[in-house]
């Protein structure tokens, strides 16, 4: 698809783009059936979360409140990538309009920024609950880690805005065929026809900020944690410490492994397992991230145990 360019424009916005996304991949229809069982267990499951950490009154403290924030992230990033994605792909509607197409793009990476930095906040919590034992409460309190939270939605949204902007001013008079399974960033801008160089800076910048430093900051504080837990006295204390952390390092596993190896290898992979990496990153985290806090957190089974244990509020009448 091409669209005329005249010399007294300045900027050319196409009516649509094409999403050619999973091209020549067999039988996939059998992923899209896997990706909607995914968005509903993702949304049932951290509306779940969120309904307990919000009902019991001993889960309100700053680990939870980012576990919440965890949840919202995730509830939202399945919500606006997966519905789109299942209607492009699974009901053939390939062609969305630039504006729809902007909006797309700002919002699946706002939720995927926001998950990368939420995880990292978690990391800091247990990095000074292990560390810093007797200082825990003083350093992380309810109100400092609504700070956090609160400064972690402004950097992800900031480069964003800035991002789109940016992309707004480019004109695009060539193909408007985008090799993704969404708006991506870095395939809709390369298609441009005049100077992309700021576009060009944000898609090598916004990796380092939101992907390579958090990770650097987890592999960090893990490092400090396992130091401080190898110098615990008793066998004991030390898997008990461990224990803390093992929903988090399943949720780090689970989100940067994928993505980091996709980022790592660059253009040498094929461009479908770019794609199906990239969307099975987007919609497994989201999935399983409520499921391992049921499971693996005792202080959360516990909430729903008392909760499903409470007596009715209007009893019934014989």
């Amino acid at each position: 698809m091409h669209f005329p360019i005249n010399e007294n424009d300045t900027i050319v916005q196409p009516p649509y783009f094409y999403i050619s996304g999973f091209s020549g991949i067999p039988h996939m229809k059998y992923y899209y059936v896997f990706i909607f069982f995914a968005f509903i267990i993702s949304v049932l499951g951290n509306s779940f979360l969120m309904i307990v950490i919000y009902t019991d009154r001993s889960l309100h403290t700053p680990k939870y409140i980012a576990v919440f924030n965890l949840s919202i992230t995730d509830l939202f990033e399945s919500t606006s990538l997966i519905p789109q994605l299942l209607d492009t792909f699974l009901f053939g509607n390939q062609f969305i309009s630039y504006a729809a197409c902007l909006s797309n793009m700002f919002f699946v990476l706002l939720f995927w920024t926001m998950q990368s930095l939420t995880l990292t906040i978690l990391s800091y919590d247990r990095l000074a609950a292990i560390c810093f034992p007797l200082k825990y409460h003083m350093i992380v309190t309810r109100r400092s880690m609504f700070i956090i939270v609160a400064v972690a939605w402004t950097c992800s949204l900031v480069p964003l805005f800035v991002a789109i902007g940016f992309i707004s001013k480019l004109s695009f008079c060539r193909s408007t065929v985008i090799e993704s399974f969404y708006c991506d960033h870095g395939p809709m801008f390369r298609l441009a026809c005049n100077n992309n160089f700021p576009s060009t800076v944000i898609s090598f910048l916004s990796p380092s900020m939101f992907l390579w430093f958090p990770m650097l900051f987890i592999l960090i504080s893990y490092t400090c944690i396992f130091v401080t837990v190898l110098k615990i006295a008793t066998s004991q204390d030390r898997v008990k410490a461990l224990r803390t952390c093992t929903s988090h390092l399943m949720l780090v596993a689970i989100f940067y492994l994928p993505i980091s190896i996709t980022f790592g290898v660059g253009s040498k992979i094929h461009q479908n397992a770019r794609i199906i990496c990239l969307s099975m990153t987007s919609t497994i985290p989201p999935m399983l991230n409520p499921i391992i806090y049921t499971l693996k957190t005792e202080e959360f089974k516990v909430s729903v145990k008392k909760i499903l244990k409470r007596k009715p509020i209007f009893p019934s009448r014989k």
